[in-house]
């Protein structure tokens, strides 16, 4: 019998202060692979204890709880969000799964505004940019906002300083007590397409969100509109985006996320003069990424002891 519980870590890259910490309570298994395969992970599974997962681009399925084993006890993330994981096999399996909601918040919403502001002003454009129409401010727009969860209203909170015209938002149910806080006013996802001068993609990659921003969402935007993405590349249907920064149908668009990351060397968005991305720095400061780090290993421990995570994730009810 083991004296300590086994636990794989998908990429050797996670926090050193976490991996200090795991290791002071379990014998842990980490790849030495830059890149790791789905193949390398799936060879790392058999008779692990504990699974702290690295990776939203990879699928966590019942292949990998399969390889892992009726031993498995806990999975844990090291993100916020839960898309790249079959949570209703884990629910069905009994496993708790940890994540780490809240902790990177603050700094994808400094990057919201960055990416609103780059898009908008082009001032980061290598070219010149003289003939460029900056003639939509942010001060005295209306700006809408998909999804008023803990990145949304944080995002609303920082725009308060721009004196914009008009807040919306939109997504399953009104949020009326951080509404009123933050003066935002409840609409359908058409209303704040068609009225605001810039849409901000705070919500969850779901079932119902992917591809979200197709062809007929952009169709129904403003010519003058940016769009930002700090959410999951997936939600925006890319060739759709290509087409309407290429037609004009928006103005801009700001993107911390897409579709396939790294971006391919030949993407269209690479040369298009009115994007601007940054390769997912929503989450990279140390400060962020260490306390995201460390809470996934606290949610790990603790499902090893059998204890409530302090962070675990809980389906909503269908």
């Amino acid at each position: 019998m083991r004296s300590k519980p086994r636990v794989l870590v998908t990429h050797h890259q996670v926090q050193p202060v976490a991996l200090a910490l795991l290791r002071q309570h379990c014998d842990v298994i980490v790849p030495s692979a830059d890149i790791t395969t789905r193949e390398e992970i799936l060879g790392l599974c058999p008779v692990i204890d504990g699974l702290l997962w690295t990776s939203y681009k990879m699928k966590l399925d019942r292949q990998v709880l399969d390889a892992c084993g009726a031993q498995l006890k806990v999975v844990s993330l090291t993100m916020n969000g839960v898309d790249c994981v079959d949570t209703r096999e884990l629910t069905k399996r009994g496993i708790p799964l940890g994540h780490t909601p809240s902790i990177p918040n603050g700094a994808v919403a400094d990057i919201a505004i960055g990416l609103m502001i780059a898009a908008s002003t082009r001032f980061l454009a290598g070219e010149d940019a003289s003939d460029y129409e900056a003639n939509h401010p942010i001060e005295g727009s209306t700006v809408g906002i998909v999804g008023l969860g803990g990145i949304g209203q944080l995002v609303a909170r920082r725009l308060q300083g721009f004196n914009v015209g008009s807040l919306l938002y939109c997504g399953h149910s009104a949020k009326d007590k951080a509404a009123q806080e933050l003066n935002a006013r409840f609409v359908t996802k058409e209303e704040l397409l068609r009225c605001s001068d810039f849409v901000i993609i705070c919500c969850p990659l779901t079932a119902e969100t992917i591809g979200m921003f197709d062809h007929d969402a952009f169709a129904s935007m403003r010519p003058n509109a940016v769009l930002v993405n700090v959410a999951r590349g997936a939600i925006v249907d890319e060739l759709s985006l290509v087409a309407a920064l290429k037609s004009g149908q928006i103005r801009a668009a700001g993107l911390d996320t897409v579709t396939v990351e790294p971006v391919p060397p030949d993407s269209e968005l690479f040369h298009l003069p009115n994007c601007v991305m940054v390769p997912h720095l929503g989450t990279a400061t140390k400060k962020t990424r260490d306390a995201m780090a460390v809470r996934a290993v606290e949610n790990l421990l603790a499902g090893l002891r059998g204890e409530p995570m302090p962070s675990q994730f809980v389906p909503l009810k269908q």
